[in-house]
């Protein structure tokens, strides 16, 4: 950050040093009274600067009687205190995952292996929290209702880091207004979703971590446990990896496929184990309209139900 008009701050270069080092740059090599008398300062001081930039490597010291400074090429200088910087950035990094991690130990030895969370606001910091810690591998199962709006902000940034996402959605999930839509942009940038009935939680999983599992689920009285480490923890990935074994893929668009986006989106739904009257209430048909283009799927499909339908589309590698 740039720190009126300095650029060398954020390298912990202090003002007055700077202002030595521009001198140099600027000008031709000098001794310290001269550069004193350029910037009309104490030589004392200037000397005592000269040596702060030597030690950063920013100035040299010229052989020959009196001493004369010049300014070490910035490129190269700049170059070396950036790299130098970077490193103690990393090894703060990992000093703060180890301190994180003495931080969550201490508050479970004080609060046991569940911490109750309590109102839509602090649930919602907490799962918020929750996907920032995530580093490799996240799992949700997803279901209404929503106490908050129930578009993610931070998984697409996740999947740019390369997190594996997974995700379980309730057919009851799909129904909400633009859910598939989201999905399948979602999907597009890298999450894997299915979709299962009887999902009786809701679920975030971060790195085997730590989990966020609800309590209550009605709005009014929103609660959610925050689990740490423990045979609960375990017990929760579990849970997820059944339901996700049995889940059915969400269609997701293929150049090789021949279904339209319409049957897509109806072969979604009736893989969410969704009823006629709600299929079609959702892609805004009459529930005959909808039975009708239901069975020119299956013929296209060779299927005979919605469940062949939707094996018959994973083998020839529509989905």
């Amino acid at each position: 950050m740039i720190q009126d008009g300095r650029i060398l701050a954020p390298l912990d270069v202090a003002a007055f040093d700077e202002t030595v080092y521009r001198e140099l740059l600027a000008g031709p090599e000098a001794t310290a009274q001269e550069l004193a008398e350029r910037l009309g300062c104490g030589s004392d001081r200037l000397v005592r600067a000269l040596d702060r930039l030597r030690a950063r490597g920013l100035v040299s010291r010229l052989s020959g009687r009196p001493r004369r400074y010049a300014a070490a090429e910035p490129d190269i200088a700049l170059d070396a205190l950036i790299r130098e910087r970077e490193q103690d950035l990393t090894r703060l990094r990992t000093a703060a995952a180890e301190m994180a991690v003495l931080y969550r130990r201490e508050r479970v030895g004080q609060a046991g292996a569940v911490e109750l969370v309590t109102g839509r606001d602090e649930v919602a910091r907490r799962f918020l929290r929750l996907q920032h810690t995530v580093r490799r591998d996240m799992r949700m199962l997803d279901r209404p209702p929503y106490a908050l709006a129930a578009t993610n902000p931070v998984e697409p940034g996740a999947l740019q880091r390369g997190v594996r996402w997974r995700a379980v959605y309730a057919p009851e999930a799909l129904e909400q207004p633009g859910a598939l839509q989201e999905i399948h942009a979602l999907v597009a940038q890298g999450e894997q979703a299915r979709v299962a009935s009887g999902i009786p939680v809701k679920l975030a999983i971060a790195d085997a971590d730590a989990a966020l599992v609800s309590v209550q689920l009605e709005q009014a009285t929103t609660e959610a446990a925050l689990v740490h480490p423990s045979a609960l923890l375990d017990a929760l990935v579990q849970l997820f990896e059944f339901i996700w074994a049995a889940a059915a893929p969400l269609a997701a668009t293929t150049r090789t496929s021949p279904l339209t986006e319409d049957d897509r989106r109806l072969l979604d739904l009736l893989l969410a184990g969704m009823k006629d009257d709600a299929i079609a209430r959702h892609l805004g048909l009459s529930t005959r309209t909808m039975r009708r283009r239901m069975k020119n799927l299956l013929d296209l499909l060779g299927a005979d139900n919605r469940f062949q339908a939707g094996a018959q589309a994973v083998r020839r590698g529509w989905l």
